[in-house]
C-alpha cells in the first residue's frame, strides 16, 4: 500500500486529494510519538478483546488483529518497521501496517474508539510507566544518601543561612535534609500515579459510543484502577501530563540546589568534597583543573525541565473542551523532560555516591565565623536565666572581643568572658566547641549524632515499604 494511498484511506472519503508539504510537516508526530508504540499496541490489543467479548467483533477477527499487532511489536523491537510521515502518528502508522498483515479484519479494530480517547490511554500509560521508573530512581538516590548520612552521622560541618557560617551541624544531617526533598518528590509520585489511575479508552472522540462495550474490562487490562467517568473531559485532559512536568520540574530543582552545593564544595576555598574523575573534566589550558560538569549540567537542565512545564500549560490554557490539535505538543515536552530527569537523578546518585568526603576540612570550616554565638547565648539562659534578648546582646558583645583579637570565641579566656558578664563560669567552654555543639541539638529533627542516627533508621524502614 503506497504511503499517499494509505493516507487517504485513513481520512476516508471527506478529501480527495493528500496533504501539501508543508502541512504534513506541521501536522505529523510520527517522529517523536513512534515512543508509544508499546502502549498503542497494548491498548488496541485490549480494545479488540473486549470488542470480541461483547459480541462487537467475531473471535476470529479479534484473532487475526491480535496476531497482526504481536507481528507489529516484533517488527518494531527488531528495527524493521517502516514509519512514515505521510501516517502522520504512531495510530495511523500500526493501523495501516495491520491492514497489510491481516486485510480487511483490520478496520474492525477501531469500532467503537477514536484516535481521541486512543491518544489519551496511549499518553497515560506512558506516562503512568515512567513516573514508575522515576519512582524507583528516587529510591536509589534516597538509599545512596542514606548511606552517606550513616557514615557521616557524626562529622561536623557548617551550617549555613546566606550562605553565611551559621551554626555546626552535621553532614549526616545535612544529608538527610536530600532524602526528606527526595522523599517528597517520592510522595508526588505515588499521589500522581493514584490520581492519573483510571482509563480514558472508550470515551471515544468525545461523547462515548453507542456499542455495548465494556470500559471497565478494557481499565482493568490495561491495568488501570477503573474507567474515567466523563467522556468529554476523557479526551482532553493533559493534567496528568501537567503534573509530571511539575513534579519534574520539583525534582529538578532540588537536584539543582544540590548540584550547586557540590559545585561549590568542591572548589579549593571550601574543599568539602573531591568529585571522582568519572563526574569531573580537566581543562584544555590550565592542566590543574577539575571541573565538577556533571554537577553542573545538572543545574542547567533544571532550566529545561522547567521550561517544557511552562510550555504545556501555556498550550492548555486558552482551549476549551474538548480535543484541539494544539494537545499534540504535550508529548515532545513530556519525552523530553522524562529523559533528562532520568539523566539528572542517575547522574546525581552516582556523584554523591563516589564523592570523596574531607571531613577535616569541614571541621575545620565549622567552628569558623563564630558558629557557636548560639550556643553562648543559650547557656547564658539556660545557666544564669537571662532573658534571650539580653543573652544575645552579651553575645554579640563576646564576638565583637572574639574578632578584635583574631580568635574564635572558645579561645577567649575566662578572664575575658567574665568582663562581658561577671556571671559567665568556666562551664561556658563545655558549649563553645563545635562537636558539643552539634551534640547539644537533639531536639526531633535536630543535628544531634544520636538524632539523625534515629532519623536514618526511619527513613531506611519507610524505603523498604516505598
Amino acid at each position: 500500500m503506497s504511503d499517499k494511498k494509505a493516507s487517504n484511506q485513513m481520512w476516508g472519503g471527506r478529501f480527495a486529494s493528500g496533504p501539501a508539504a508543508i502541512m504534513e510537516a506541521i501536522n505529523a508526530s510520527i517522529s517523536f510519538d513512534k515512543k508509544l508504540y508499546a502502549q498503542d499496541i497494548r491498548g488496541s490489543v485490549a480494545h479488540s478483546e473486549m470488542l470480541a467479548e461483547t459480541g462487537i467483533i467475531s473471535t476470529d477477527d479479534q484473532r487475526k488483529i491480535a496476531h497482526g499487532l504481536n507481528t507489529i511489536l516484533r517488527e518494531i523491537e527488531d528495527g524493521k518497521f517502516e514509519f512514515s510521515t505521510r501516517l502522520e502518528d504512531i495510530h495511523m502508522n500500526v493501523e495501516a501496517r495491520l491492514a497489510e498483515l491481516i486485510g480487511p479484519a483490520a478496520g474492525r479494530l477501531h469500532t467503537a474508539r477514536s484516535r481521541n480517547d486512543q491518544v489519551a490511554v496511549d499518553f497515560r500509560l506512558w506516562v503512568k510507566d515512567e513516573f514508575h521508573r522515576v519512582a524507583e530512581a528516587l529510591k536509589g538516590l534516597i538509599a545512596a544518601f542514606l548511606e552517606r548520612a550513616e557514615q557521616h552521622a557524626s562529622t561536623v560541618m557548617p551550617g549555613f543561612t546566606h550562605l553565611q557560617t551559621a551554626q555546626p551541624v552535621t553532614f549526616g544531617h545535612h544529608c538527610m535534609a536530600y532524602v526528606e526533598m527526595f522523599s517528597r518528590d517520592l510522595g508526588r509520585v505515588r499521589d500522581a500515579i493514584e490520581r492519573m489511575d483510571e482509563s480514558p479508552l472508550g470515551a471515544a472522540a468525545l461523547a462515548g459510543t453507542g456499542f455495548p462495550i465494556d470500559r471497565f474490562r478494557t481499565a482493568r487490562a490495561l491495568g488501570f484502577r477503573e474507567p474515567t467517568r466523563n467522556s468529554l473531559d476523557s479526551v482532553s485532559d493533559r493534567d496528568y501530563a501537567l503534573e509530571f512536568l511539575s513534579i519534574a520540574a520539583i525534582c529538578a530543582t532540588h537536584l539543582s540546589r544540590l548540584a550547586e552545593e557540590i559545585v561549590i564544595w568542591s572548589t579549593p576555598q571550601f574543599g568539602f568534597v573531591r568529585l571522582s574523575d568519572s563526574y569531573s573534566t580537566g581543562s584544555s589550558i590550565m592542566p590543574q583543573k577539575k571541573n565538577p560538569d556533571a554537577a553542573e549540567l545538572v543545574r542547567a537542565k533544571t532550566g529545561r525541565v522547567n521550561g517544557h512545564l511552562i510550555g504545556l500549560l501555556t498550550v492548555m490554557k486558552g482551549l476549551p473542551l474538548t480535543y484541539s490539535k494544539d494537545m499534540q505538543e504535550d508529548k515532545e515536552a513530556v519525552f523530553d523532560a522524562a529523559e533528562t530527569l532520568d539523566l539528572m537523578v542517575a547522574a546525581m546518585t552516582g556523584m554523591v555516591g563516589d564523592m570523596t568526603i574531607n571531613d577535616q576540612a569541614m571541621k575545620r570550616a565549622a567552628g569558623s565565623g563564630y558558629s557557636t554565638a548560639t550556643d553562648l547565648a543559650d547557656w547564658l539562659v539556660r545557666t544564669l536565666g537571662m532573658p534571650f534578648r539580653e543573652a544575645h546582646h552579651v553575645t554579640g558583645r563576646a564576638v565583637a572581643l572574639a574578632e578584635s583579637k583574631k580568635v574564635g570565641l572558645e579561645k577567649l579566656s575566662l578572664d575575658d568572658l567574665k568582663s562581658i558578664h561577671v556571671g559567665i563560669t568556666d562551664d561556658i567552654f563545655s558549649v563553645l566547641s563545635v562537636q558539643n555543639s552539634v551534640k547539644s541539638r537533639t531536639s526531633f529533627g535536630g543535628t544531634a549524632p544520636a538524632e539523625v542516627k534515629k532519623q536514618i533508621r526511619y527513613w531506611k524502614k519507610r524505603l523498604t515499604k516505598a
